[in-house]
């Protein structure tokens, strides 16, 4: 499980409380009781919502100010849960707010890596259209924002509010559906890379794989000697499909079989296989006699998960076909050193997992052509020059005209043609070829940029 960032579904979270603002930039403080009623511990938090899922509260275990509470506990005011009082040096600003820190392992990355650290509970409130769920107690059902409002009565109700503060902060937005972003935790799957980024490092050291520049070497030993788990799964609607299927077995009850992407979710339940029929003679092997119903994973995989298949898979990989005793692994790959290890790396540990060898001898790595202020190149910022263009020229008009050949959203044309008028007021006069043998001379002394 990873706590990982999604939007609800704007129109019905938004229904309920149009008419009424809901308040960001605030540092709201409430107490929570101690179990032994000797006293509370102030804590304070940007979403108070929140507090539904909490399961303990960090103290930094320098501060003077709670040496006294290090092993006590609290009474959470909703559930009546017992919370204890943990000591983080690694997340407690002794400086910001209280110096106390609510923890929901849940809903925040950071407290998720101190849930594991000190082996909490993981309480979800949230289902996946943004409202609370049973966890939430008499607060289910209520839009996640909603819940804030009334989150906050009821620490008003109960006494243990003690007020808000302006809190300047970062909100993230959703590209897509422009909905505030709220981290949940979902089931994902992983790839364990520790094997094969030592086997991808080893491979540049005793020199079968070499990388040009040298000077690259340094990234890809950082990247490779630090490499965490990978989390392969994406919750879009294109890529390559998981090809892992969920078993039902006939006749059994929710609470036994689990609902696969919900908190009851069964992780034994999961059988993988490349086709249906593949995953269909994995579950009568594990459920022998039993009539079962499989339900494949919505999930698909990370782009980089799939391009780095391509080398081998584009030959016939896993057959051993003709093309891949002929053709792989390959010489050369040249590319730009700014996906050194989110797709270089990623090819090389899985063709050395999967085929036993790298996937090509020598990775050439070019420098990154930008544009006059430094940005990539892109077709989505509409700043890419086709170099055509410099050596005929192109006026204002032509090349706005260039932006509409493509498939960009009408905002994105409005933001380029303001760059272009910007940066080309009188569009590109003629240059002829020498700017360009210019520019592919810089381009092979392999700089970083080239601007």
């Amino acid at each position: 499980h990873i706590p990982i960032n999604v939007t609800a579904i704007g129109a019905v979270l938004f229904a309920d409380y149009a008419l009424q603002p809901v308040e960001f930039g605030v540092l709201t403080s409430f107490a929570y009781p101690l179990e032994d009623d000797s006293g509370e511990i102030v804590v304070a938090t940007t979403r108070p919502e929140t507090m539904l899922g909490d399961t303990a509260v960090a103290v930094h275990p320098q501060d003077e100010r709670y040496k006294h509470l290090h092993g006590k506990f609290i009474v959470h005011p909703v559930s009546r849960r017992r919370i204890p009082i943990i000591t983080d040096a690694e997340l407690v600003d002794m400086t910001f707010g209280t110096g106390a820190v609510k923890i929901t392992p849940a809903h925040d990355p950071n407290d998720f890596q101190v849930g594991k650290r000190h082996g909490l509970e993981f309480i979800n409130i949230l289902d996946d259209d943004g409202n609370i769920n049973d966890n939430g107690w008499e607060f289910k059902g209520q839009p996640r924002f909603k819940a804030r409002i009334t989150v906050v009565d009821f620490l008003k109700n109960a006494g243990l509010y003690r007020g808000i503060l302006d809190n300047p902060m970062r909100l993230g937005i959703s590209s897509r559906s422009k909905d505030v972003i709220e981290p949940l935790l979902k089931p994902q799957w992983w790839v364990a890379c520790g094997d094969m980024a030592a086997r991808s490092c080893e491979a540049v050291r005793n020199g079968t794989l070499e990388i040009i520049p040298q000077d690259f070497e340094a990234v890809w030993f950082r990247w490779l000697e630090n490499i965490r788990d990978w989390c392969i799964s994406r919750q879009l609607w294109w890529g390559h499909r998981i090809p892992a299927y969920y078993v039902t077995v006939e006749g059994e009850g929710l609470e036994t079989a689990g609902v696969p992407g919900r908190p009851s979710e069964n992780m034994r339940r999961w059988v993988v296989g490349r086709t249906q029929e593949e995953a269909e003679a994995a579950a009568a092997k594990e459920y022998p006699g039993k009539r079962f119903t499989l339900q494949q994973d919505e999930d698909v995989l990370d782009t980089w998960f799939s391009s780095g298949l391509f080398p081998f898979s584009v030959m016939g990989w896993p057959q051993e076909t003709q093309d891949m005793a002929t053709f792989y692994p390959g010489s050369l790959l040249e590319t730009g050193h700014d996906i050194l290890f989110f797709w270089v790396a990623r090819m090389v540990m899985m063709g050395l997992q999967l085929t036993n060898q790298v996937p090509f001898k020598q990775v050439y790595l070019h420098a990154m052509v930008r544009d006059a202020h430094g940005k990539k190149m892109s077709k989505s910022l509409g700043n890419v020059i086709d170099p055509i263009h410099v050596i005929e020229g192109i006026t204002l008009q032509g090349l706005h005209d260039t932006l509409k050949t493509g498939n960009l959203d009408a905002k994105e044309v409005a933001r380029a043609s303001d760059t272009q008028r910007t940066d080309f007021p009188d569009g590109i006069e003629e240059c002829g070829t020498d700017a360009l043998r210019f520019a592919l001379v810089a381009y092979t002394t392999q700089a970083r940029d080239i601007n």
